[in-house]
């Protein structure tokens, strides 16, 4: 047995200072990662970038002002738990200021100065992006102004979770007294990072929802990079270097210090620095003074967001020390009250962390700069069903979601290949409202060989892990760097707890060739199985065998279906052939009890004689039933049939189980050809729909969370190849919330539809489902 040591949780502070009152160009290196500089890469849904434009000039013909139907000028916009204590009013930058600029002279760092928002975190990360103008006007599109072609609308695009997006909203903001409340520019007619914010704060439902958090996160937004967290009192000896070559190749660095005890949260240190405070890392410097000595002197550039604060005692003035000339001067004199220089050993003594965010998964320890192959893979973590917990869990561990990675080929002159794996858990900063907070998060890499269905339990026990992450920690994102021999691994994303549900993303970068993919079931029964297994007897039937046939259908009548008192008849008349058997035959008990064989599974599984079953061995139960799922009808069998405590009691089982095979059944009467794509006419195709609002009904409406749900036809199209398009919507009857939307294909043929429809219950429809997220404001574009 495999012996691991008990893995262990960390919890990383958010920071969320805010102040105590009211109110030079980058060139990217050639090789940079594609995927998230190409300006020609399309953003997600090109509809939203389209709808941008179309209303700008729509608005700005009619001489009408924008107005964000999505995030309205309201309190809902602003917070979700607490009313703000000062009346505030929004208004549009010309009403704030007689000229107002977008853009005033080249967005810089001292271009965001926090407002009354805890969201220190996210400015710090802006402050970083301004120092790489590549990467700065991906997310803020500069041809936009309070003049040519004005309309009160703006956009901004971020990376969400593997994709673009394109944010609209209108330029209403939130002020005091005439003063902006939030973020504003050092230039009081100046308002991209005003207007960036509100882009940001409509991402997530509300300006309360930036409260807090990690510079990493907004970098990661801005960039889809790579993240590094290092603990500076564990970081490796050249972290300076690490920290220089990071600003070079245009990484987002920010720093902070952690808060020992919650009361100390927004106090300063003894040498004038606040803790649970962002403040971005904007340069590093190195060199011998001018004055001849002999001395090396290494320096940290360090920016404060509240960009109103004195500089700390722990500041130098070694940098004029370094300036061989005024041109050096200029670029090396802080350029604002909330900038200063350290010594980078002040820097190590007085900070506690540093975030850097990476545009390539290239290390920062050498000078190559590499392209790398990524893939991407979508899951959830599903209460009871998906969601296992760590390797501490061992009797639910398993039927975490399982990746297959094959590493194909060695790094050059290497015997290893470099593997970057990145972790992330999706929306729980939008889902604040409702109490949501970050999951302690890792995964490990199993070593195997040749398999590609679900490791069994035992596997878990009996091996121990190649490689996984240093520890379970609440932030976003986990990324680890390993070297691995070539071979076939398994990568096992977890949360540190079971029962912990969320969405995430798992990342897969790889210096050379290598594959990934989810394991999953074919769906499959055990009448499906069988006739793939067994194949067909070459030999005529026996006579006995015919006689036994004979004696079955006699019995079983066309339904070719027998109850206990028919099976003892058959097995009677079969056994009473054979005189030398010495029995007395089949009792009515031992029929029963063949028939009940399906009770034994259960009771197998039902290990503390409660008469439940652990939802999580649900999988094993109907695998031994003879059935065959993936990973998904796993989930939405737990969701209907699991109890509050996540244990299924026998009815539940049997219930099932019976469903089950009744839409089998029912699937293999219309697959008359068995390729797992039945062709359904109309009225067959809308009782189905109809069948599958009883999926919907025990899902539950996510808004109002009543379990009643209508199936209606939103619209009609006909394509080019004359199919007629026709999208479903099951939608709850209560606040007629949209949960799913269902696209379906019509070919007309002589004035008969019919259409083809992948089975939704055998997995074949994965294109034609899309479920809408749960925040209803979100069931439309985002302008």
């Amino acid at each position: 047995m495999a012996e691991e040591k008990k893995l262990s949780e960390t919890s990383v502070q958010l920071t969320e200072a805010a102040p105590q009152t009211v109110g030079s160009g980058f060139t990217a290196p050639g090789n940079i990662y594609s995927a998230i500089l190409s300006r020609n890469e399309a953003v997600k849904d090109a509809r939203r970038l389209k709808d941008f434009q179309e209303l700008r000039d729509k608005y700005a013909a009619k001489k009408v002002l924008f107005e964000d139907p999505l995030f309205p000028a309201q309190d809902s916009s602003l917070f979700y738990s607490e009313k703000f204590p000062l009346k505030l009013e929004w208004k549009r930058p010309s009403e704030i200021c007689s000229n107002p600029q977008f853009i005033l002279g080249g967005a810089n760092r001292t271009d965001i100065c926090q407002g009354d928002l805890g969201d220190c975190w996210l400015l710090a990360a802006i402050a970083c992006l301004t120092l790489n103008d590549v990467v700065l006007k991906r997310v803020v599109p500069h041809d936009q102004s309070f003049t040519e072609n004005y309309a009160g609308i703006f956009h901004f695009q971020f990376w969400r979770y593997g994709e673009w997006v394109d944010v609209v909203v209108d330029d209403r903001l939130p002020t005091y007294r005439n003063q902006l409340v939030f973020t504003r520019s050092g230039q009081k007619n100046e308002f991209w990072s005003a207007l960036m914010e509100k882009a940001y704060a409509k991402l997530h439902g509300s300006y309360e929802a930036l409260k807090g958090g990690n510079s990493l996160e907004a970098m990661e937004d801005f960039t889809g990079g790579v993240t590094e967290f290092y603990e500076i009192t564990e970081a490796p000896k050249e972290l300076y270097n690490i920290m220089k070559k990071a600003l070079k190749r245009g990484s987002l660095m920010s720093c902070a210090i952690d808060v020992l005890v919650p009361t100390a949260q927004r106090t300063k240190t003894a040498s004038g620095l606040v803790r649970g405070h962002a403040y971005s890392v904007t340069g590093v410097e190195q060199g011998k003074r001018k004055d001849g000595k002999d001395l090396m002197i290494r320096l940290v550039r360090v920016r404060d967001p509240w960009g109103v604060a004195p500089p700390p005692a722990c500041k130098s003035n070694d940098w004029a020390a370094l300036a061989k000339s005024e041109q050096d001067k200029q670029r090396l004199q802080p350029t604002e009250q909330g900038e200063f220089w350290m010594c980078f050993e002040e820097f190590k003594k007085n900070f506690t962390k540093l975030e850097i965010c990476n545009l390539t998964p290239d290390t920062l320890e050498d000078d190559h700069m590499l392209k790398w192959n990524v893939t991407i893979h979508e899951g959830r973590w599903v209460k009871g069903c998906s969601a296992g917990g760590c390797r501490n869990f061992p009797d639910t561990y398993w039927t975490n979601p399982q990746f297959h990675l094959v590493l194909l080929e060695a790094d050059a002159k290497e015997k290893t290949c470099t593997v970057v794996v990145a972790l992330m858990q999706k929306g729980r900063r939008k889902e604040r409202y409702s109490g949501a907070t970050l999951h302690n998060i890792g995964f490990a890499i199993y070593e195997m060989k040749g398999n590609q269905q679900q490791l069994p339990k035992d596997f878990f026990i009996y091996n121990a892990s190649t490689a996984r992450s240093k520890s379970y920690v609440n932030m976003r994102e986990v990324t680890e760097r390993f070297c691995l021999k070539p071979g076939e691994y398994v990568i096992i994303p977890s949360t540190f707890d079971p029962h912990k549900e969320c969405e995430f993303l798992l990342r897969v970068f790889s210096e050379n060739r290598s594959t990934s993919e989810v394991i999953d079931a074919e769906i499959e029964s055990v009448t499906d199985i069988v006739k793939k297994r067994i194949k067909p007897f070459e030999e005529e039937e026996t006579e006995e065998e015919k006689q036994f046939r004979a004696i079955f259908q006699q019995i079983a009548g066309d339904d070719m279906q027998i109850n206990a008192n028919e099976l003892r008849t058959v097995l009677n008349r079969v056994v009473a052939k054979h005189k030398e058997l010495k029995t007395e035959g089949f009792s009515l008990d031992s029929c029963r009890s063949m028939i009940a064989l399906l009770d034994l599974v259960f009771t197998r599984y039902d290990t503390d004689k409660s008469s439940t079953i652990s939802s999580f061995e649900m999988r094993n139960a109907l695998t031994e039933a003879g059935f065959q799922l993936n990973n998904q009808l796993y989930d939405i069998i737990c969701m209907r049939y699991a109890n509050e405590h996540m244990e299924l009691d026998f009815d539940s089982y049997i219930s099932c189980l019976v469903r089950l095979e009744g839409m089998f059944r029912a699937f293999r009467a219309f697959d008359k050809d068995g390729d797992g794509i039945i062709k359904l006419n109309v009225f067959e195709g809308h009782t189905c729909l109809e069948n599958g609002s009883y999926l919907m009904n025990f899902l539950g409406c996510a808004n109002c969370h009543q379990r009643d749900f209508v199936l209606i036809s939103d619209r009609t199209m006909v394509n080019e190849d004359e199919e007629e398009i026709v999208t479903y919507l099951h939608m709850c009857k209560n606040c007629d919330h949209v949960i799913a939307r269902h696209e379906y294909t019509f070919t007309v043929v002589d004035d008969y539809q019919e259409y083809t429809m992948l089975c939704m219950l055998c997995g074949k429809a994965e294109d034609s489902i899309s479920v809408l997220p749960d925040d209803p404001r979100q069931t439309a574009p985002l302008f």
